[in-house]
C-alpha cells in the first residue's frame, strides 16, 4: 500500500503531494498532545508555548533575511504557493489551536478537539488531494472526498474517547462543518476549539 501510493504522488507532482505530506505530517504530531497533557498538563502547556514563539520567531528572523537553521528549512519545505516570501502563518495557528482547546476544555473534550484537528483536518487535506475529482459548492476549493475523510476520522477518534456513536457522529458532522469553511490557516483554531466545545455540550 506504501508502494502503490508513493507511486501515486510521484505519478502526479502537479498535486504537490510531496509539500502537503511534509506538512501534515506535523499536523499529524499534534495528536500526541493529549496523551503528553495526561502525563504534565503544566509542561505540555509550556511547550506549546514555547515552541509557538520560538517558531514566531525564527519565521520573522526568516523574512527580514536572517533564515534559522532547520526551523526555516523545514518551513520553506512545507510552505504552500499562497505563503511563498510572506510569515508562513500555519504552525502559529496550529501550536495556538492546541494550546486554546487545552486551556479551554477538560477533557474528554479537549482530547476530542485536538484529534479533530490532527486528523481530521490532517487527513482531509490529504484525500483531498490524492481523490478529490469533485468541489463541494458554496466551499471554496473543498472536495467531498476529503470532506469525507474529515468525517470518519474524526467520528472514529471521537468513539475511541468517548464510546458513544450517535455523539461521535455530531461531533464529525460539526468538525467537518468548519473544516470545509474557506478559512486557509485558522482552521487550526476554529476546528479543535469547536469540536471541543460541541463535545463538553453534548457529553
Amino acid at each position: 500500500m506504501i508502494i502503490s501510493l508513493s507511486g501515486f504522488i510521484a505519478a502526479h507532482p502537479e498535486k504537490g503531494m510531496e509539500k502537503e505530506f511534509v506538512r501534515k505530517s506535523i499536523h499529524l504530531l499534534i495528536a500526541s498532545i493529549p496523551l503528553m497533557a495526561s502525563i504534565n498538563i503544566s509542561i505540555t502547556i509550556g511547550l506549546l508555548t514555547a515552541g509557538t514563539i520560538i517558531y514566531s520567531y525564527s519565521e520573522t528572523l526568516r523574512c527580514s533575511g536572517s533564515p534559522v537553521f532547520l526551523i526555516s528549512n523545514i518551513t520553506m519545505i512545507a510552505a504552500r504557493e499562497r505563503d511563498r516570501n510572506k510569515f508562513v502563518l500555519g504552525p502559529v495557528t496550529l501550536g495556538l489551536g492546541a494550546l486554546l482547546t487545552l486551556l479551554l476544555y477538560p477533557n474528554p473534550a479537549a482530547t476530542i478537539g485536538i484529534y479533530a484537528l490532527a486528523f481530521g483536518d490532517g487527513l482531509s487535506s490529504i484525500f483531498g488531494k490524492l481523490f478529490g475529482k469533485h468541489q463541494m459548492p458554496l466551499f471554496k476549493g473543498k472536495t467531498i472526498a476529503g470532506s469525507l475523510a474529515c468525517l470518519v476520522a474524526v467520528f472514529f477518534t471521537s468513539y475511541t474517547v468517548c464510546g458513544n456513536p450517535a455523539k461521535s457522529l455530531i461531533i464529525a458532522v460539526g468538525a467537518t462543518f468548519i473544516e470545509a469553511l474557506p478559512l486557509k490557516d485558522f482552521d487550526n483554531l476554529l476546528i479543535p476549539v469547536g469540536s471541543a466545545a460541541l463535545a463538553q455540550l453534548i457529553l
